[in-house]
C-alpha cells in the first residue's frame, strides 16, 4: 500500500499574484494633497462649507428615516413603533390646526352685525368646546394605548416619554410631521420618492 496523498488537480495558490509595494509607495499613494487655508478669512469660509455638508448629510438621512440622524427624542425602537402607530391611522387631533384655523377665518370675515354676533357665539359656545374636547380625548386616547402596546410588544423598553410623544405627534398635520410618515393610513408602508 502507498501511503502518498494522491495529487489534487486544484492547487492551492501560493502568494497574492503581485509584490507587496514599499512604504514608501503605498504611503505615498494615501497621502491627499493639503490645502491649508491663507488666511483666518479662508479657514472659516472652509469650516462653514464643511459644516454646511454635513448639516445637508443629516437633513437626507432624516428625510430617509436613518435613524443614525435623528435627534435624541426620536429615537429607540418605542418611538419608531409609536410613530407608526400614529402614522398609520387618521385621527380627529390631527385636524386640530386646519380648524382652528377654519375658526379663525370665520371671526375676521367682516360679516353683518346680527350676522357676525351668530358666527361668534357658534364659533365660542359650539366650535371651540367641541375641538378642545376632541383633541384632549384622542390625546388622552393614543397616549394610553401606545404605551399600553409598547409595553406588551417590547417589555423591557422604557416607556417614559412614549405616551406624550405619540399624543404630540398625532397633534401634527400629517405632511408637516418629523420626521416623516414611513407608514400610509391603513399600515402600508411609503413607496420611496425616486
Amino acid at each position: 500500500m502507498d501511503d502518498t496523498p494522491a495529487p489534487t488537480d486544484d492547487p492551492k495558490p501560493q502568494g497574492k499574484g503581485r509584490p507587496t509595494p514599499k512604504r514608501r509607495d503605498a504611503e505615498g499613494k494615501r497621502r491627499q494633497p493639503v490645502s491649508a487655508p491663507k488666511d483666518r478669512k479662508e479657514a472659516y469660509r472652509q469650516m462653514r462649507a464643511k459644516q454646511a455638508a454635513e448639516r445637508e448629510k443629516a437633513r437626507r438621512g432624516m428625510l430617509a428615516g436613518d435613524e443614525r440622524y435623528f435627534p435624541a427624542r426620536d429615537k429607540g425602537p418605542a418611538r419608531k413603533f409609536a410613530r407608526d402607530w400614529v402614522d398609520s391611522r387618521r385621527l380627529p387631533s390631527q385636524y386640530f390646526l386646519p380648524f382652528s384655523l377654519l375658526i379663525l377665518l370665520a371671526t375676521w370675515i367682516p360679516w353683518p352685525m346680527e350676522v357676525r354676533a351668530q358666527v361668534l357665539n357658534l364659533v365660542i359656545a359650539v366650535g371651540w368646546p367641541i375641538m378642545m374636547i376632541g383633541v384632549l380625548f384622542t390625546s388622552v386616547y393614543v397616549a394610553w394605548k401606545v404605551k399600553r402596546e409598547v409595553a406588551q410588544k417590547m417589555p423591557g423598553e422604557s416607556l417614559r416619554g412614549v405616551g406624550f410623544y405619540a399624543a404630540m405627534r398625532a397633534l401634527q398635520i400629517r405632511r408637516l410631521r418629523f420626521p416623516p410618515p414611513q407608514v400610509l393610513p391603513g399600515g402600508k408602508p411609503v413607496q420611496p420618492k425616486r
